[in-house]
């Protein structure tokens, strides 16, 4: 088994969005899924044990095929099990009994991280133009 490379984690990051907005392939490998979101294969398979709603595609020789949908609903429960700290029964009922709500909050996280992003860009815009200028923390 090799190494997982643990890029910046992009689930955690700003980012998220714009990179679901550009998966343009209709299936990923796990190891192409593990590398977007940041998440050991290891993790993804579990996970796969333990969500009934992270079902894979597989092929006649067993091997995973992950669709931009599929990555999306990983990353929700990345949301909840990492980002929150849910246990993984607490995260399954999250999803079960609330899916709607976990989606809009999701959605409504990943938005203002990308906000914030956008500012720190800015800022960061300005004290190059203007570095004599403290900013204003």
């Amino acid at each position: 088994m090799q190494g997982h490379k643990q890029p910046a984690k992009l689930v955690n990051s700003i980012n998220l969005c714009n990179t679901m907005r550009e998966l343009d392939k209709k299936f990923y490998k796990i190891g192409d899924v593990s590398e977007i979101l940041g998440i050991p294969e290891s993790t993804l398979r579990y996970w796969e044990t333990q969500f009934t709603i992270i079902k894979p595609k597989r092929n006649k020789k067993n091997i995973r095929y992950y669709t931009p949908n599929d990555i999306e609903i990983i990353s929700r429960v990345y949301y909840l099990v990492k980002e929150k700290g849910l246990k993984l029964d607490a995260a399954q009922a999250q999803i079960r009994h609330n899916r709607d709500g976990v989606d809009k909050r999701f959605d409504a996280i990943a938005q203002l991280k990308n906000i914030k992003a956008q500012l720190v860009a800015l800022q960061q815009a300005l004290d190059k133009v203007y570095p004599d200028i403290p900013a204003a923390k």
